[in-house]
């Protein structure tokens, strides 16, 4: 959470940046429900992310990602970005996602009973207005799904936030799903990835190593 809590210092209006952090380190809502703590719980049920703590890596990822695009946009295109709004929406963009999953005994998750009814980002959106935060930035929360959101992103700030959080997704959705090919290929038919990181390492040594190294690791983890 450290990690997280040190890019708000990117936010440079101090309001902002108070309301950011305040959201991130209490994100409660009124009501009667239980919620994952921000450390603890996944970005996903499975398709990306979908680990204890992912939702911690997510959120470093989109943001960092969104600050590179902040980048590129303003020196390779000449535009101008509002970095606050895009760091703001970025931080906060799945925080409600505490609230929309639970663990199972096995370790994995699955939709809260208040995740089947309701989902992360309408969370958010009334959160958002409720606290008084910045129509930009709720704009930022209500279409960081891209054309599939409630509404599309209609500023640049909106645009680079989905655009990242659409990458970190996909780059840890795939990776997960090749780990998980390369384990069922020895034989674990329901292989189980802890992290983003121990799908990397899987494809990494598939790559470098071939067969001979997936089989030494799949066989050093039974």
């Amino acid at each position: 959470m450290d990690d997280v809590e040190k890019l708000t210092m990117q936010i440079k209006d101090r309001k902002l940046r108070k309301m950011v952090l305040n959201l991130l380190r209490d994100p409660k809502l009124d009501l009667d429900c239980p919620c994952l703590s921000f450390e603890e719980c996944p970005a996903g049920a499975y398709q990306h992310h979908s680990y204890s703590g992912g939702l911690l890596q997510h959120t470093i990822g989109v943001t960092k990602l969104s600050l590179t695009l902040c980048d590129l946009v303003e020196e390779i295109y000449g535009g101008k970005v509002d970095r606050d709004t895009v760091v703001a929406g970025a931080l906060i963009h799945d925080v409600m996602k505490t609230y929309t999953y639970e663990t199972r005994s096995d370790g994995s998750y699955v939709s809260s009973p208040l995740g089947e009814k309701v989902d992360h980002l309408t969370l958010l959106v009334a959160e958002l207005y409720k606290r008084g935060f910045p129509v930009e930035v709720i704009h930022v929360a209500a279409s960081h799904h891209g054309d599939i959101s409630p509404v599309k992103p209609k500023t640049m700030e909106a645009l680079i936030v989905s655009i990242a959080d659409l990458a970190d997704s996909e780059l840890s959705r795939k990776t997960l799903r090749a780990a998980e090919y390369l384990l069922r290929q020895m034989g674990e038919s329901q292989p189980k990835i802890n992290s983003s990181r121990e799908a990397l390492n899987l494809v990494q040594v598939k790559s470098k190593e071939g067969w001979d190294g997936i089989r030494k690791l799949s066989n050093s983890k039974s």
